[in-house]
C-alpha cells in the first residue's frame, strides 16, 4: 500500500475516486463539497438528487458513490462528516465510519487509488490534529485488495503539517 500526502486542490487529481466531505443532503454546499461539485459540473448533483430520492438523505458515517462528471477522477464517493460537539458524542466512531465506509466503496468498485480530503475539520470544527489521527489510524487498519494507492489532500498548511508529523515520523 502506498500513502501519499499532497497540499492542493483536491479536484485537480487524477485518480480514480475522489472523496467529498459531503452534507447529509448531498446538494453540494461549501469548502471541498462546493468545490468539488463546482468543478465536477451538474451531472454529479444530478446523481445526487437521485440517490436522496431513492434513500433519503445520507447519514452521519455513511457513504455512497457518483460519476465524477468532468473532475479528472472515475469516481465521487460522498462521506457525510460528523459534525465536532466536544468530543462526547461518539464524532470519532462517525469519522472512522467516513473512511472505513469509503475504502469499502472504493473496493467493491475494484479501484486502485483514493483520494480524501480533511473530513469534518472545516465547518463542521472538528479539531484538526484529532480528525487527522482517526483518518490514519482508520485508513492504516483497513485491509486493502484492491486500492494501490491512498492520497491524503490537505487544502492548508496546518492541516498539511499535522499528516506529515503522523505519517513520516
Amino acid at each position: 500500500m502506498k500513502f501519499e500526502l499532497l497540499k492542493g486542490d483536491i479536484t485537480t487529481l487524477e485518480v480514480d475516486i475522489i472523496v467529498n466531505a459531503a452534507n447529509s443532503s448531498l446538494l453540494g454546499g461549501g469548502g471541498v463539497d462546493g468545490a468539488i461539485h463546482r468543478a465536477g459540473g451538474p451531472s454529479i448533483l444530478k446523481e445526487c438528487k437521485e440517490i436522496v430520492d431513492e434513500q433519503g438523505n445520507c447519514p452521519t458515517g455513511e457513504a455512497v458513490m457518483t460519476n465524477a462528471g468532468n473532475l479528472k477522477a472515475l469516481k465521487v464517493i460522498h462521506t457525510v462528516g460528523p459534525v465536532w460537539k466536544g468530543g462526547q458524542f461518539k464524532e470519532a466512531q462517525a469519522l472512522a465510519n467516513c473512511y472505513y465506509n469509503s475504502l469499502k466503496l472504493a473496493e467493491i468498485a475494484e479501484v486502485s487509488s483514493i483520494a480524501f480530503p480533511n473530513i469534518s475539520t472545516g465547518v463542521y470544527g472538528y479539531p484538526k490534529q484529532q480528525a487527522a489521527e482517526v483518518a490514519v489510524k482508520t485508513v492504516y487498519g483497513f485491509v486493502f485488495n484492491h486500492v494501490k494507492k491512498v492520497v491524503f489532500v490537505c487544502y492548508d498548511d496546518q492541516n498539511y503539517n499535522i499528516y506529515s508529523s503522523l505519517l513520516f515520523q
